[in-house]
């Protein structure tokens, strides 16, 4: 029995920290089946899911998914502190119990109970160890507790600052593709002149961004649970978005900047396939179709109107579709996994975002210096009344 309970506590405390150590420390992908992170979130994720798809308002099922993130941080770390509490009491059981209890208890509860006084460094000092053994086991255990929870302070502000910095790029994206992003909307925005200058700077940033997603979110699993802060943004959309914009730059639009097209769609398909097959998750074919026939026609119809030069020969759609087959399946398999709506090509209805009310109070001033003279003065209480007309050729 206590050469069991040595096995079982080594293995508890090398499981315990080699998963700690990949997790928190490691710049890398972890590697291993029976991970604890792994299995954690394999056994959490889709009973939350199933839980939050209970509610029926849309904006209370996103509030608690939300909670998911942060919630299974700290669930994470209180695994590994109590694993790490079992497995030293179980070395304190095989090794006999030495210990002098003031209460005259013996046996595994006080074994239990001076493991967690130790790893979380109370030094109660009511129970005391009685030979050279258990006192280098509880020196052992208060130095990993301790150093426990100096990794712990060092890892919630590394998470955060990558969080936060995806998010930043995110709501940028609103005023310059709308809420949620679309790939039409992306490029009607900057069909002003000058625009394909702010659109090759764009996808360059993008690419940047990609590419720091796929290093911090491939470190940090963790992460990509985190949810945006409004409902119709996620970093799934947006990554889709761009890769929607990168794949009919490439495809079908003449005078764009196609080669940083191919640049950031390039590192943004190796990031979304990377991030999929963290979770174990390979193309989905099966969903529905993003961009149906009449779909794309109202897409170009959309770019022409908006004065964007547009490739309409018999291949351009056939070469889309080629493009959409790269990345598509890989979007659809993390939208279904982690309950993230992919944004639709083009707007089916119009989405209320910052951009439009700019706009329209621009659209404002420019007619009133088009006419030559200023707008006569309204009453003090007459209500201000937003225009219904929309500048398409200026991004504010």
């Amino acid at each position: 029995m206590h050469v069991f309970a040595l096995i079982a506590g080594i293995l508890c405390l090398f499981v315990t920290l080699l998963d700690a150590f990949q997790t928190i420390i490691l710049p890398r992908r972890a590697v291993g089946r029976f991970r604890i992170t792994k299995l954690f979130f394999t056994a959490s994720w889709r009973p939350w899911l199933f839980f939050t798809r209970r509610f029926h308002n849309a904006r209370k099922r996103e509030t608690a998914l939300s909670f998911y993130g942060p919630l299974s941080l700290v669930a994470l770390l209180a695994i590994w502190a109590g694993t790490m509490l079992f497995g030293f009491a179980l070395l304190f059981y095989a090794a006999g119990s030495p210990f002098a209890d003031a209460a005259h208890r013996s046996g595994f509860t006080s074994d239990l109970y001076v493991s967690g006084t130790t790893i979380f460094t109370l030094g109660l000092g009511d129970v005391t160890p009685q030979d050279s053994l258990a006192r280098a086991l509880v020196i052992l255990e208060s130095g990993s507790g301790l150093g426990l929870l100096a990794v712990v302070m060092g890892y919630f502000p590394v998470l955060y600052s990558a969080f936060s910095r995806r998010e930043v790029s995110i709501s940028l994206l609103d005023a310059r593709a709308g809420s949620p992003p679309t790939a039409a909307e992306l490029l009607r925005r900057h069909s002003y002149p000058g625009g394909d200058e702010a659109l090759s700077l764009l996808l360059t940033e993008w690419e940047r961004w990609s590419a720091e997603l796929l290093e911090s979110h491939i470190s940090y699993p963790l992460l990509c649970y985190f949810r945006s802060q409004h409902a119709n943004q996620s970093w799934l959309g947006a990554l889709t978005a761009i890769l929607d914009t990168s794949a009919l730059l490439i495809s079908g639009i003449r005078n764009q900047p196609a080669r940083q097209a191919q640049l950031t769609f390039a590192m943004a398909r190796h990031a979304l396939v990377d991030l999929a097959q963290i979770f174990g998750l390979g193309p989905d074919s099966g969903g529905p179709d993003r961009l149906p026939p009449e779909s794309y026609q109202k897409v170009f119809d959309l770019l022409c109107q908006s004065g964007v030069s547009v490739c309409r020969d018999e291949f351009s759609s056939e070469r889309l579709r080629e493009m959409r087959l790269l990345y598509e399946g890989y979007a659809q398999a993390l939208s279904r996994y982690l309950s993230m709506p992919l944004p639709p090509w083009i707007a089916e209805r119009p989405y209320k975002d910052n951009w439009m009310t700019v706009a329209r109070v621009r659209a404002q001033a420019e007619r009133s210096g088009a006419a030559g003279s200023a707008p006569e003065a309204a009453p003090e209480d007459a209500p201000f009344v937003v225009p219904t007309l929309i500048d398409h050729h200026h991004d504010f």
